[in-house]
């Protein structure tokens, strides 16, 4: 079936921590909890988030216990997390995740550290992908700022070709794009290749490809085949797929609806569908939907960056975009990885969250299998 053959975890950053023993806690507390609730006998694949306290305490026992877990709870790492480099729960994070961005030293420094630990951690791997931000947010960035940030990722993929030649494993470099960022639609991430491309042997261009977040690209209004045969056509792989779900709002009644999604941990962009000369409408973050729409401007449908559990395709005040995963996940060649992300768990509305973070994130990889299993 699909869903034995293809790559399932989800990412661990749904769970608050940023130090290698939160990491550790939370593989006891809640990726084995997630095991027991799918009586799964399939070798555990992990999503670790691993932060840049957490990538500063690795050492040698660090390694020798994760091998240890892993080989007595039939475990392997997929995956790493490399987006948000500091704090991810329970403060204000907003706009600050995307720090250091691909402008910044730190952000290569961190990014070479946590592909050598992935050699360590998982030393019989043939690949591993590492997602990693959208190069910036976009306001603030400019033109000026593109030879750094290419002469950055040249650091890091030449980093990723010496690991390569002395470890045979491929990491590679997922780029995530997301709204109000430097990449955040199709059209961006082509240019962006063909720039970047032309600049790098080909064997850098061999640790480079795409994180491809299935919220991110429905709250653009993107079509999921469209999205697909583009990347195809200019040879952009598909390193990762993140299975994800954003709210999405058709009526005046659920579009003021989205407005009580509004919290202070998260930046929630939004883009609205409207009648004006350009048909889509950006906000960095709801207040400022908010401010549009008491402004009297008018919208037809609006969609929401905010994580939402994918098995529910209708919240009761409003919708999902569930049926963009419907869509985009049987299409995907089943070699590519999923990693279900709803990190958005701990601040959904409170009637949201009947049940456990366990209980989630379990129904969501079955939602997945069972979605596979029928293409």
């Amino acid at each position: 079936m699909a869903s034995v053959t293809t790559p399932l975890t989800y990412c661990s950053n749904i769970h608050p921590g940023e130090s290698w023993a939160d990491v550790m806690h939370n593989l006891n507390s809640h990726a084995l909890d997630v095991k027991k609730r799918r009586g799964d006998e399939r070798p555990l694949a992990l999503g670790l988030r691993i932060a840049g306290q957490a990538a500063g305490e690795i050492d040698a026992t660090a390694i020798a216990d994760f091998r240890a877990w892993c080989k007595k709870h039939n475990a392997y790492l997929l995956t790493i997390n490399g987006f948000p480099f500091g704090a991810f729960h329970d403060q204000r994070v907003k706009e600050n995740v995307y720090l250091p961005d691909w402008r910044e030293q730190q952000r290569v420094d961190y990014t070479q550290v946590l592909a050598d630990i992935a050699t360590h951690l998982q030393p019989d791997a043939d690949a591993i992908s590492i997602s990693t931000v959208p190069i910036a947010f976009k306001q603030g960035f400019n033109d000026e700022d593109w030879p750094r940030v290419f002469d950055n990722l040249r650091q890091v993929l030449t980093h990723l070709v010496n690991l390569y030649d002395s470890t045979g494993i491929k990491i590679t470099l997922a780029i995530e794009p997301e709204p109000g960022c430097v990449l955040e639609t199709t059209d961006e991430v082509i240019d962006f290749f063909t720039r970047l491309r032309a600049q790098l042997t080909d064997d850098q261009n061999a640790h480079v490809g795409l994180c491809f977040d299935c919220c991110h690209q429905a709250v653009e209004f993107e079509q999921p085949a469209e999205c697909l045969a583009r990347l195809a056509e200019a040879n952009i792989p598909i390193a990762k797929v993140q299975v994800s779900s954003a709210l999405r709002a058709t009526t005046p009644e659920e579009i003021e609806h989205l407005l009580d999604f509004d919290e202070p941990v998260y930046l929630h962009q939004a883009v609205a569908r409207t009648d004006t000369s350009t048909p889509l409408a950006r906000f960095d973050d709801l207040p400022d939907f908010a401010e549009y729409l008491r402004t009297g401007h008018a919208v037809s449908e609006c969609r929401v960056h905010f994580h939402v559990p994918i098995f529910i395709e209708h919240l009761g005040p409003c919708g999902t975009t569930q049926d963009f995963l419907r869509d985009f996940l049987p299409r995907l060649d089943p070699d590519i990885p999923l990693e279900v992300e709803t990190y958005s768990f701990g601040v959904l509305p409170a009637e949201l969250r009947t049940d456990s973070v366990g209980a989630s994130i379990a129904r969501e990889l079955e939602w997945v299998e069972n979605l596979l299993e029928s293409r």
